[in-house]
């Protein structure tokens, strides 16, 4: 969106100097400048690490762009461009240490002092990656969003994972981030939910927040269906409905207040397993009247009277859009109007720069009409603001819905996976407390790494004994791996070798493994990488470019672990092997932390 375009291009610079070598921007100069002495003008550099790490740290397609303009071959102008860089004095000391053309590309090959710095930087800064694109910048970021008397969904644990990720990811790139949760206590759901209860009436007061819970959920489901199926019942609902909006009816009320209190008591249980804390609780009881106002200040501007309800032709404004209802027949709000009171109570609350909002695709056509009706109204809110629609979650049975009674909660999906981490780990020397810590950070990463390693967009089919794994493409996977850093660290400070670069420099040649120094490692690679995928991360609001690094990253240091004697007191280089190690459990755990995962030291 526009309203990012200032603080990315700041960021961009800014990412950099954080950055000692900020070796991207100079290997774009020393392009740039062969160019100019081969007479060829450029705007834009595509600089890219190559997807195989044998092919260079970085590479260009810039002859291949060019060849055409420069009246040449890919190839021989690859070669030009070589030639030219090449014969300019500090090439070294700009961190390359050689440039080879392959296949019309030019790759180039970063020394091992570039490396060796990189690690030691590392080392310096334990918040290592942060950047300053949202410097200074006050943002809100609303997700989970589950509404009292219904379930809280595996919806809301999708919503959970990339609203806290993203919170965490803009909040590490200088903004001071707000977390917001906007929650339904009014509607035809509440309606739905007290016409069950007051049938079978408020469970016995020894049952459990969470049992208590369940059962309001159940009584929704089974109201559901008689709205549906019952005409005598849909408009019982639809009078109970409206009673809840006026408070006219004590028993009503009492049992709004009980089934209420419950389901947020149930939803802060769950909030404090996925590590979430919210510093805004909204909700539409209390937007309600402020959107109504709203829309009665614009009647006959922006919305207009049809059939006794008031509506909004988008239709009119935008080709793509449709008319959607603001106020129906009965009187009462829709979720569009309560969207309008919604915006202005945050705005108002807090002087924001930006308004970011997460819901599912199933949100996005409604939330276009409602910015639309916004862009006319408050043009400087509708400036600020930014939806973010994440797809659905499936399993092998398929859709979950919570309007019906096969629903499975986000809870009980919850519970199982730390159970079955339970289950993994109940051979092991912890204590039961220990086993139950561990079980509870893990069993939540195996559901949050399924969910944010993926384009938010997209939809998640979830394989559940993929998800717990302790090898492969998962969150526990990330999670061991830290722990067995963790461990080699512990040992190494027993053996007292501790992370150390007195021996590496160039031309110290006496190791006991012959050739080291030449040898860089994949870890070596991608640590340094670290910053500029937090960068493309709160640029683009994606947490799935983090989630996909760390598996790289953790990849080649168990690689590297299974090929590599760290721990050595008689080998001079198992200082540097330490320190790249610690290295590594530094930008793991950052990582782990902006994805909203805990990094157990022991697993």
């Amino acid at each position: 969106m526009n309203f990012l375009r200032p603080f990315v291009e700041r960021g961009a610079r800014e990412v950099q100097g954080t950055n000692k070598m900020n070796i991207k921007n100079k290997i774009e100069n020393l392009i740039k400048a062969a160019l100019e002495s081969l007479e060829i003008e450029i705007k834009d550099i595509s600089l890219e690490h190559p997807a195989d790490l044998e092919m260079g740290d970085f590479s260009t397609n810039v002859a291949m762009a060019l060849a055409k303009e420069a009246k040449s071959n890919p190839k021989e102008l690859a070669e030009k461009i070589i030639s030219e860089i090449s014969a300019r004095q500090g090439l070294a000391e700009v961190g390359v240490e050689k440039i080879e053309a392959k296949n019309g590309f030019i790759n180039f090959y970063l020394s091992r002092e570039f490396f060796v710095d990189s690690v030691k930087e590392i080392l310096e800064n334990k918040n290592f990656g942060q950047n300053d694109i949202f410097a200074g910048k006050k943002v809100m970021v609303e997700y989970t969003d589950p509404n009292p008397f219904k379930p809280f969904h595996i919806g809301h644990l999708m919503s959970n994972a990339i609203g806290e990720s993203i919170s965490r990811i803009i909040e590490f790139s200088g903004a001071k981030t707000i977390r917001a949760n906007y929650q339904g206590d009014v509607g035809p759901h509440v309606a739905k939910a007290i016409y069950e209860i007051q049938k079978i009436g408020i469970p016995d007061k020894q049952k459990s927040v969470s049992e208590s819970a369940l059962y309001i959920g159940e009584c929704y489901a089974k109201g559901n269906d008689m709205y549906e199926d019952n005409p005598e019942a849909k408009k019982e609902i639809d009078e109970i409905n409206k009673k809840i909006y006026d408070k006219s009816d004590k028993k009503i009320n009492d049992i709004y207040d009980w089934g209420r209190r419950i389901t947020l008591e149930a939803f802060e249980e769950i909030y404090k397993i996925l590590g979430t804390s919210f510093n805004y609780y909204f909700f539409e009881s209390i937007v309600a009247p402020i959107g109504e106002k709203i829309v009665n200040e614009n009647l006959d501007k922006i919305f207009e009277k049809s059939d006794g309800a008031i509506i909004f032709h988008a239709e009119k404004y935008d080709p793509k859009l449709h008319t959607r209802v603001f106020i129906t027949s009965q009187g009462l709000p829709t979720y569009e109007t309560k969207e309008l009171g919604l915006t202005k109570m945050k705005f108002e609350k807090e002087n924001l720069d930006i308004s970011v909002v997460i819901t599912a695709h199933e949100q996005e056509e409604y939330m276009k009409v409602v910015s639309k009706a916004l862009e006319m109204i408050s043009p400087e809110y509708a400036s600020k603001m930014k939806h973010i629609v994440h797809g659905m979650m499936r399993l092998a049975t398929g859709k979950m819905s919570s309007r019906k009674g096969n629903v499975i909660t986000g809870e009980s999906l919850i519970l199982e996976s730390c159970e079955q981490i339970l289950e993994k780990i109940k051979e092991r020397d912890f204590t039961n407390e220990e086993k139950k810590q561990i079980s509870e950070e893990v069993g939540v990463s195996a559901l949050k790494y399924s969910i944010l390693k993926q384009n938010i967009g997209g939809n998640i089919i979830y394989d559940f004994e993929k998800s717990i794994s302790f090898e492969g493409d998962s969150g526990p996977y990330l999670q061991y791996s830290y722990a067995r850093a963790n461990s080699v660290l512990e040992k190494a400070k027993k053996e007292n070798i501790l992370p150390g670069f007195a021996f590496l420099k160039p031309g110290f040649g006496d190791f006991k493994k012959p050739g080291f120094w030449e040898s860089i490692s994949d870890i070596e690679k991608l640590l340094y990488r670290f910053p500029e995928i937090v960068f493309r991360s709160a640029q683009e609001f994606e947490p799935h470019y983090i989630a996909n690094y760390l598996i790289e990253l953790a990849r080649a240091y168990n690689t590297y672990y299974g090929n590599t004697k760290i721990i050595d007191k008689d080998d001079p280089t198992s200082t540097y092997k330490v320190a790249l190690t610690l290295a590594f459990s530094i930008v793991l755990k950052n990582g782990l932390y902006l994805l909203g995962i805990k990094a157990p030291e022991r697993m």
